[in-house]
């Protein structure tokens, strides 16, 4: 019994189906880039005449299309999909634009997760370093410049759908 509100929005856990479980499928659709109403995970999202997804405000009726898992997205400028990971250390706001290597950890086999973090001592211009930092995460949990930095990085020229000599 929950003796304390925290709710956190919804998560599929089962189906109707014969099967009975959810089974992780996932349906890519888009958000309007000038959407401007936060959409967080476990929202009820709703399909729009533009062929889009928006926040189902609904309350006593919703016209929901699914809940809300989450997203990525493709830096206009550089074309490439961003990603948000942690630092190892703590990032200036003066490391804005910078090139990091990475720190390659064993893998969490308790909850199933990545340890790989950004290498914060590694900061520098260097072009051939595999990350660049576009943003900061702040938020509840991370702001700039603390202990362990969550930074919005993409992949640099090394990444492989951007290498022109293939695989």
């Amino acid at each position: 019994m929950a003796t304390s509100a925290t709710p956190n929005g919804a998560e599929p856990v089962g189906t109707c189906s014969a099967s009975g479980s959810f089974s992780g499928k996932v349906v890519h659709i888009k958000i309007a880039s000038a959407y401007d109403t936060a959409i967080f995970y476990g929202d009820f999202v709703k399909l729009v005449t533009a062929g889009t997804i928006e926040k189902d405000a609904g309350t006593t009726s919703l016209t929901s299309i699914g809940i809300f898992m989450g997203c990525k997205y493709t830096d206009p400028n550089s074309n490439q999909m961003t990603f948000r990971m942690q630092g190892d250390g703590s990032i200036a706001q003066t490391g804005l634009g910078a090139n990091f290597a990475v720190v390659q950890t064993a893998g969490s086999t308790t909850i199933g997760r990545s340890k790989n973090a950004c290498d914060a001592d590694t900061v520098a211009t260097t072009n051939t370093l595999p990350i660049r930092i576009v943003d900061f995460y702040d938020g509840p949990s991370s702001s700039v410049g603390d202990t362990y930095t969550d930074g919005i990085f993409r992949f640099n020229a090394g990444h492989q759908l951007t290498n022109t000599t293939g695989i």
